[in-house]
């Protein structure tokens, strides 16, 4: 095959590429605004037709699968630069800053219980697990982290930052900043402070969402 016969492959597939990137864009907003929301009007937001739309998602909940699993992701992908950070304080906050700030609770627990999730997602949700472990755990030997933090404790502050949301995107991306910022403050070792109150989150508190209905 020539390089002239290969030219227009390429180019439907970069426009493959770039109908796939409006359409998850577009179902990003529509799905958190409401995830209830019918997949025709993520096609109406895309600006593409419905055809364009299933030859990319079989359905809805592929297409929710896919948004979901980038957010975790993103996630992995963000632990695995913090625990390359030599200090553990540092690469903590700056994983929570991270995630935080790309919005990846919305992607995840917002869809939760929306679709039925892949063992591939499983598997992806498992590391990320695992990858946040060691960051809370590096912080806790480190004496940087107070004694009595647990991880569950770090997945509920990234569910509160994620639950800031006003109109203005940068608005809530300051808020959200300032909001992690104040609860990092309480997560930071210090003796005078007084113990939390409650044993700390359960995992079977923080999974029943996951469950389909």
């Amino acid at each position: 095959m020539t390089e002239t016969d290969a030219a227009p492959m390429s180019g439907r597939k970069q426009q493959a590429a770039r109908n796939d990137t409006v359409i998850l864009e577009a179902a990003r907003e529509v799905f958190l605004a409401d995830p209830k929301a019918p997949i025709a009007a993520v096609a109406e937001r895309a600006g593409v037709g419905i055809s364009a739309l299933y030859r990319r998602y079989s359905g809805k909940e592929e297409l929710l699968r896919r948004l979901c699993h980038d957010g975790l992701l993103l996630f992995v992908a963000q632990a695995q630069a913090a625990l390359a950070e030599p200090d553990p304080w540092r690469g903590l906050t700056g994983f929570l800053s991270a995630v935080v700030d790309a919005d990846v609770h919305s992607l995840t627990v917002h869809l939760a219980g929306t679709f039925t999730p892949t063992p591939e997602m499983g598997a992806t949700a498992r590391q990320a697990g695992e990858l946040a472990a060691r960051l809370v755990q590096r912080a806790l030997d480190d004496n940087s982290l107070r004694p009595d933090a647990v991880l569950a404790d770090v997945t509920l502050l990234l569910e509160s930052c994620a639950a800031v949301r006003v109109p203005d995107p940068a608005r809530t991306r300051e808020l959200r900043a300032r909001h992690l910022a104040l609860l990092l403050d309480g997560l930071a070792a210090d003796r005078d402070r007084a113990d939390l109150p409650g044993p700390p989150p359960t995992p079977a508190e923080l999974n029943w969402r996951w469950r389909t209905p």
